[in-house]
């Protein structure tokens, strides 16, 4: 056999020439190109992204438009990019916002704050009143605080009401009107419509989480204990706003309820009214406004509004900027479960069983963390990833570690458990908490199906084998099953709260049955220890780990980390460069999660609840909706 390859003629080898060129030249080409946009990601990253320098007679002006949450939802590559689209950033985080009006107050470059609190969207009251002491605190170093709004509701005015001097758009409208709560019912739009029947199994007749799917309106203990703490946070709400403003609580109740006689006397100019309140101290346009803190600052013709200023965003990068990775003081770690509590692996903003309990595991192997505050700001949730957290709290206080709670605006049920095993809790007076109780809810279809002709039939080896089965009905046997299931659930949750905090479990039950408290009911009735914010948690249990005076530790936050890829990107999109050239898309608008509506939302938690657990016969909530 011959194995010679048969020589190329003349036209072939100037083909494959050729063509060997063109792959080459294409190859050089696209090398190129890919070295060329990597090196201008790096020039962008290390000379686009420096910032301005801070100068003298600077006015920091707050303005968020955004959520105020404990902890962001995204990561910081979604915001950087979202930033660099021309897009807000959706969530202002509360520990920025301290951080920044506690800076400013010894700072020497700012000299005034403006506060522009129109589109701040708040959830609870507690973590407003921790701003609001904060502007009170700032105001009190003797830095002037001006506060202007278009339109405000009453939780953008409780932080507003603390500045030295707040303005009103003539044509704008500001009015206190009270707290309510109220929700949708489903019973008769599930059951006589739909044919879905919803069977509720819980202990506690307060606990009234999932009421709106079995009845058409709320029942008579939920509205009791409901209305009992909501009063004693709006009696709270009128005593802050008069103190700031130098007013009669009493006559501020008053005014909201002759709220028609007193508008109809100004012809219903809400502006007027406010002023005419002692709500606001005048009326000006947003452009009189800014004259008044261009005269009174230093004006800047470049700047918007003409006067010297930084935003809330920049002066907290700048902030950051002044933090020292290397520094090797001893650490009180802070570890933040905002949301519902759920099982598995889940992203900031909701907790996770097992990645909220993996986030206290590393602050307790760390060995630079002495101590840690656990911030709490949920609803509660799944009964075990609640017990996945508590006993990572356990573990903590066993490995010589003190753990201290700090409540946001909600701790309830699942929140509260896992709180309960800290060496203290400190809750806000406006802190809602409480809602010791379980529920589980299995909602079956068989009517449902029998409206479109379906149904179920089948042979079972024994009387339990397909009897969770949602297709069929729920068998009364089935159903005591379920509520022995729930009573011990219940019996559990009373009986490591008794043991956390040293009383009988009687005395628990008496205060527990599902019941929702103010923080300072709570405390009245032993289920908190102390009256506080987050800086009264860390100052405990820095004290506790006997750390010495403030500045002799460091706070750091343990949260998941992004990955290199992602603060890379965080780093490219916030640059002038990156986020020159990443505007000129529309992309991101594509990008954006509206919420759901709250029936929507409520529906999709009924179906969360539905989903069976590997063996257990229905799924133990422990569940509060409570929230404002």
């Amino acid at each position: 056999m011959n194995d010679t390859a048969p020589s190329r003629g003349p036209l072939a080898r100037l083909l494959v020439g050729a063509w060997d060129a063109m792959n080459f030249t294409r190859r050089l080409f696209f090398n190129l190109v890919f070295f060329g946009v990597l090196l201008f990601f790096a020039l962008a990253v290390m000379f686009g992204g420096r910032p301005e320098p801070l100068l003298e007679r600077t006015t920091l002006v707050i303005a968020p438009e955004a959520s105020l949450v404990e902890q962001y939802s995204s990561d910081p590559a979604s915001r950087a990019l979202g930033k660099a689209f021309g897009d807000r950033n959706e969530e202002v985080q509360l520990r920025d916002l301290l951080r920044a009006l506690d800076a400013a107050k010894d700072d020497k470059r700012i000299e005034r704050v403006v506060l522009r609190l129109d589109k701040l969207q708040a959830s609870g009251l507690a973590s407003l009143r921790e701003v609001a002491a904060a502007v009170a605190r700032l105001r009190e170093s003797k830095k002037e605080v001006i506060a202007f709004s278009e339109a405000m509701d009453q939780k953008q005015y409780l932080v507003a009401a603390q500045a030295n001097q707040l303005y009103l758009d003539p044509m704008g409208g500001m009015l206190l009107e009270g707290l309510g709560r109220y929700r949708q019912y489903y019973r008769e739009g599930l059951q006589d419509k739909l044919g879905v029947d919803v069977h509720l199994f819980r202990v506690g007749e307060f606990k009234s989480a999932a009421e709106p799917y079995i009845l058409d309106a709320a029942s008579e203990e939920s509205k009791t204990a409901d209305l009992f703490w909501m009063n004693d946070l709006w009696s709270r709400y009128l005593g802050d706003v008069a103190k700031a403003r130098k007013l009669d609580p009493a006559q501020l109740a008053a005014s909201i309820d002759e709220l028609p006689q007193r508008l109809d006397a100004v012809q219903g100019d809400l502006g007027k009214y406010a002023l005419q309140q002692k709500l606001v101290d005048g009326l000006k346009t947003r452009a009189e406004v800014d004259e008044l803190l261009a005269k009174r600052g230093v004006a800047d013709d470049d700047a918007e509004g003409g006067f010297r200023q930084i935003s809330l965003d920049a002066y907290v990068a700048s902030l950051d900027r002044v933090i020292n990775p290397a520094d090797q003081r001893p650490q009180v770690a802070v570890v933040v479960a905002e949301g519902e509590i759920t099982g598995g692996e889940q992203p900031p903003g909701t907790i996770g069983g097992v990645s909220t309990a993996a986030l206290l595991r590393e602050a307790r192997e760390d060995e630079h963390v002495k101590a840690l505050v656990l911030r709490v700001d949920s609803p509660g949730g799944e009964v075990f990833a609640s017990e996945q957290i508590r006993r990572e709290v356990v573990a903590l206080k066993a490995a010589g570690k003190p753990v201290v709670v700090s409540m946001g605006d909600l701790a309830a049920s699942g929140g509260y458990w896992i709180s309960m095993n800290a060496d203290r809790i400190y809750a806000d007076p406006s802190t809602i908490t409480g809602s010791i109780g379980i529920f589980g809810m299995i909602p079956t279809v068989p009517r449902a199906l029998e409206k479109i002709g379906v149904h179920t039939d089948g042979v079972g080896t024994t009387r339990l084998a397909g009897a969770f089965d949602i297709t069929r009905p729920l068998a009364p046997e089935v159903g005591s099953v379920i509520q022995s299931v729930i009573n011990k659930g219940y019996a559990d949750f009373t009986g490591r709260v008794a043991d956390a905090r040293k009383r009988p479990v009687t005395e628990i039950d008496a205060v527990a049955r599902g019941r929702v408290w103010s923080g300072a009911q709570a405390k009245e009735r032993g289920l908190v220890d102390a009256l506080g914010g987050l800086s009264d948690a860390i100052d405990d249990v820095a004290k506790r780990a006997k750390l010495g005076k403030t500045g002799e530790y460091r706070v750091r936050y343990v949260e998941k980390m992004p990955t290199p890829f992602e603060r890379f990107f965080a780093n490219f999109a916030q640059s002038r460069a990156g986020s020159a050239m990443l505007g000129q898309s529309d992309f991101a608008r594509g990008l954006l999660v509206k919420a759901m509506p709250q029936a929507a939302a409520d529906l999709r938690f009924l179906q969360s609840a539905a989903v069976p657990t590997r063996g257990v016969p229905v799924k133990s909530l422990a569940y509060c909706f409570c929230e404002l």
